[in-house]
């Protein structure tokens, strides 16, 4: 539930001024570069799409992609994968993402990406909430 709140508020705080919709396409774009990289099990590929703070936490991509292969399922596998709200602020991107699992299971994500100093945008977390039964 306390994920829940967080993933509210932090859509809620974010406003979406008129040209953020350049960089929320660049933000779709990327999330759906990294999940393709995930279902190729290209674990270089979807490291790329990975933030500087992500990359000091994780600092192989092989090591990343184990991360993902456990506690992102849903991500990695799924039946569904649809964009939903976005906000831009401040140089951050919270996108909504609905996802149906592998097993029918609906969840909510919100991504979180940021736009580098060379222009280029990159993922800084992912938060799960499952959302409902299988399907």
């Amino acid at each position: 539930m306390r994920a829940l709140v967080l993933l509210l508020t932090l859509l809620t705080a974010l406003a979406s001024p008129a040209g953020a919709a350049d960089d929320i396409a660049a933000a779709q774009a990327i999330i759906r570069s990294q999940v393709e990289a995930l279902g190729r099990d290209d674990a270089a590929a979807a490291y790329s799409y990975a933030a500087p703070a992500i990359h000091e936490i994780f600092p192989q991509a092989d090591i990343f992609l184990g991360m993902v292969q456990r506690s992102y399922a849903p991500v990695y596998r799924h039946k569904s994968f649809e964009f939903g709200e976005a906000r831009v602020a401040d140089g951050t991107i919270a996108q909504h993402v609905h996802i149906i699992d592998a097993e029918g299971v609906p969840w909510e994500a919100l991504y979180t990406l940021e736009l580098e100093p060379d222009g280029s945008v990159k993922i800084t977390g992912c938060v799960l909430i499952k959302t409902g039964q299988a399907v």
